[in-house]
Order: C-alpha cells, then structure tokens, then sequence
C-alpha cells in the first residue's frame, strides 16, 4: 500500500470535495462547513489510511455523505449556486453583446442544474466537471455504474429540454 499524506494526497483535494459539496448543499457556506468536517472525518481515521484503496474516492463519498445530512437539515435549499467555473470564451473577436449571451446562457445552465435532484447534480459534478470514471462515481455516490449513467442521461436531458424552452 502507499504510504498516504496528508498534507500532499487529502489536503489538494479540498477543492473538489469544495465543488460537490457546493453541487449538493448549493450553499458556499455550507459547502465550507461540510469540506471542514470531511477533513476532520478523514483526519480521524488516519490510522486506516494503509488499508484504503483510494483515498480520493473515500474523502470524496465521505464529503457527499456528510454534504447530504447537512442538506436534509437545512430549512432553505434555494440559494443559487455560485461556482469557479466562468465562461471560457477566450475570443478576443467577440462582442460584448455575444458575451453576455454567452454568460447569460452559462448562468441559465447552472440554474436549471441548480433544480436537478440531488443524485443527477452530483453525477453530473463528478463526471462533467470533476472528470470521475462511471465506476468511482458509483462508488462515490454508493449505487450502481448503469444508475449513474442513468442519472446523467437523465440530467442532460432535462436541462437540454429546459434550456431549449427557456432560450426560444
């Protein structure tokens, strides 16, 4: 087994236990509080760390874990989610009227990935932004690879059927 490092294999991961806490809670202080605790969790059970196979793949079901129970205790779930992610068009021949198009759509998307249920948001998270293979999202989110393909289809779906609505 590899020998495991806090400070150099849990501590880089902080920012994507930051973006799939922020995708379940849709709240940044939230989000916050949950990569605190899953930090503290991961820390506490450093003894196990040798018997691990991932150590990303179990912070990561560790901070969904915990993002979930705080989200089920939290009374309001409609703050918008502000996220790192910014348009990445790059043209210096676009307009200023095709930009903010542009950031007007993106910010579109990210609502109507904001109304998702929760398991279609983090399939999402995982797989479009994070980069995750269907096999550590199914381990991540504990269900199967098909039902994660199945929550992705289902969520670009959606957001394909109400971005066509809302942009005609």
């Amino acid at each position: 087994m590899k020998q495991v490092s806090f400070r150099n294999d849990i501590l880089p991961l902080k920012d994507k236990l930051y973006r799939l806490a922020l995708r379940i809670t849709l709240n940044p202080a939230e989000a916050e509080d949950v990569v605190q605790e899953t930090m503290i969790k991961v820390w506490n059970r450093r003894d196990n760390w040798g018997t691990i196979d991932n150590i990303e793949t179990f912070c990561l079901t560790a901070c969904r874990n915990l993002a979930i129970d705080k989200t089920r205790h939290m009374a309001n779930q409609t703050i918008s989610l502000e996220t790192e992610m910014e348009p990445s068009d790059n043209s210096h021949h676009a307009n200023p009227e095709e930009q903010t198009i542009q950031q007007d759509r993106i910010q579109m998307v990210r609502q109507l990935i904001d109304q998702l249920p929760e398991k279609q948001r983090s399939c999402m998270q995982l797989r479009d932004i994070e980069g995750k293979s269907y096999k550590d999202i199914a381990t991540i989110l504990a269900i199967t690879e098909e039902q994660v393909k199945i929550n992705i289809f289902r969520a670009r779906q959606t957001i394909r059927e109400q971005f066509k609505k809302i942009d005609t």
